[in-house]
C-alpha cells in the first residue's frame, strides 16, 4: 500500500443524491425506488427487526432456559484506601455521604467496603457488607463498623440523592 492510496475514494464534501429530478439526472421517474411494492410508496418504514420477509433473527434463535440476572443484588464497592484518602479522622462514612462526594455512582442496592489499602484514621463506617480485611483494618485504626439493615433503596437520580437533616 502506498501513502497516497490511504485517502483514495474518500470525498470530504460529497454532493447528496438529488432524486426525482427528471431523466437527465439518472435518478428520475421512480427516483431509485424501483417499481411497485411497499418500499416504493411514501411513508413506508420497516418494523424493528424486519428482514424483508426472512424469519427475523429474534425468531430464529431458540428461547430456552432461565437466568437469575434480574434478581441479582447490585453491590457497590469502596476500598479502605479511598476512605483513607477522602475522609478525615472521626468522620462518619455512610452511603449517602459517599454518593454526595462522588465516590459512588450508578444504581446499587448494597454497599460493600473492601480491604484494599491501608487505613490510619478512626472512622465510623456504615455499610451493608464488609470484607474481613476491611473490618479488621477499620477496627485496628480505632474506627467502628456498622452493618446497615436490609438493602439500600435503588436510586435512579444520581444528582440529588442526599437528604438534609
Amino acid at each position: 500500500m502506498n501513502l497516497n492510496d490511504v485517502n483514495r475514494g474518500i470525498v470530504p464534501h460529497k454532493k447528496r443524491k438529488r432524486v426525482g429530478r427528471g431523466p437527465g439526472s439518472g435518478h428520475g421517474k421512480t427516483a431509485g425506488r424501483g417499481h411497485k411494492g411497499a418500499r416504493s410508496r411514501s411513508g413506508w418504514h420497516a418494523k424493528l427487526g424486519f428482514e424483508g420477509g426472512q424469519i427475523p433473527l429474534i425468531r430464529r434463535i431458540p428461547k430456552r432456559g432461565f437466568n437469575n440476572k434480574r434478581f441479582t443484588v447490585q453491590v457497590a464497592a469502596v476500598n479502605v484506601a479511598v476512605l483513607e484518602k477522602e475522609f478525615g479522622a472521626g468522620d462518619e462514612v455512610t452511603p449517602e455521604v459517599l454518593r454526595s462526594r462522588g465516590l459512588l455512582k450508578g444504581v446499587f442496592q448494597e454497599l460493600k467496603i473492601l480491604g484494599d489499602g491501608e487505613l490510619s484514621k478512626n472512622l465510623r463506617v456504615s455499610a451493608h457488607r464488609f470484607s474481613r480485611q476491611a473490618r479488621e483494618k477499620i477496627e485496628k485504626a480505632g474506627g467502628q463498623t456498622i452493618i446497615l439493615p436490609g438493602r439500600a433503596p435503588v436510586v435512579k437520580n444520581i444528582k440529588s440523592t442526599s437528604k438534609t437533616q
